[in-house]
């Protein structure tokens, strides 16, 4: 199970029924951030989740409607007497910009890991969570994440008894661990059919549509993406700052195919995004205007 809550939908500055970004995913115990903009912990409170068990934050890019809230989520976690290690992940400058920002926030009671993200594209498994990060079209060095959990295939008891796997091992290699006993080595493909359809959310925000959102996006639960415009005549304000209207999300959407589309990261002059949204899907119907502390529940398909 996979639970998805869209914390902050606001873009540039928060406004008093919107705050600015970030989306946390929580799953088998842990959760995960991607971006902390102003207000976030406010959201977290106001939707009763806490942030002890954040083990991992994801930014996009560096811009402060992004980031400006960390100093204080860090200070409450450490009030919170947390002491495990805090994976961020982000582009190149991560350590030197959050170190910046820890001037106000110089001791805490956990230690900060950092992986900085250099390629074009790049995965890592972290916790329960695969993330593949994919450089997008910003005015500034820019990605998008794709969250996934994996599903194993079934355990199959006839391939485990013809292999005379040890049923003290199945339990184990169901998990997915190799297991040696009684000097053999038994691996999960030996007793696991084919991988299952797992779950998977993509975001993305502050860019141009480029190809590489619609391959991350195809095949989603959920495809949360920037719909910054919905008024008539920004198409050349959403080229020139690098940003997306709703309709470009859209069409975005349309080609991936996601099972459903929530648009976040308004524009402040966006006031009621909803407004547009009769529009938005007649390019693709699952398209919806997310509100701040919108919430989701993925669970695996039946079979």
């Amino acid at each position: 199970m996979l639970d998805i809550c869209l914390l902050g939908t606001g873009g540039m500055m928060p406004l008093p029924y919107r705050w600015l970004t970030a989306m946390m995913a929580r799953c088998d115990g842990s959760s995960l951030l991607i971006d902390c903009g102003e207000g976030t912990q406010v959201a977290l409170k106001e939707k009763g989740w806490s942030p002890k068990p954040i083990d991992i934050i994801c930014f996009t890019h560096y811009h402060a409607d992004h980031i400006s809230g960390l100093p204080g989520l860090l200070l409450t976690m450490g009030n919170a007497e947390r002491t495990e290690p805090l994976t961020l992940v982000g582009p190149k400058g991560l350590e030197r910009i959050v170190t910046a920002l820890r001037s106000i926030a110089p001791e805490l009671p956990f230690p900060l890991r950092f992986i900085e993200l250099e390629e074009a594209r790049q995965q890592m498994k972290l916790g329960p969570y695969v993330i593949d990060a994919y450089r997008v079209n910003h005015n500034v060095v820019c990605y998008g994440y794709s969250i996934s959990i994996l599903r194993a295939g079934r355990f199959d008891v006839e391939r485990a008894r013809e292999q005379n796997v040890p049923m003290k091992a199945w339990n184990r290699l169901q998990k997915g661990e190799t297991v040696e006993m009684d000097g053999m080595t038994y691996t999960p493909d030996m007793v696991l059919g084919q991988p299952r359809r797992g779950l998977k959310v993509t975001y993305c925000t502050d860019t141009r549509p480029v190809p590489v959102i619609t391959e991350y996006a195809q095949d989603a639960d959920l495809f949360i993406c920037e719909g910054m415009y919905g008024e008539d005549g920004k198409e050349a304000k959403a080229r020139e700052y690098k940003h997306m209207t709703m309709y470009e999300a859209a069409s975005l959407a349309k080609k991936a195919d996601p099972r459903q589309m929530w648009l976040t990261h308004y524009s402040p002059s966006l006031t009621h995004p909803e407004d547009f949204i009769d529009k938005v899907q007649k390019i693709f119907p699952q398209a919806k205007a997310a509100r701040d502390g919108w919430t989701l529940e993925l669970t695996f398909d039946e079979e």
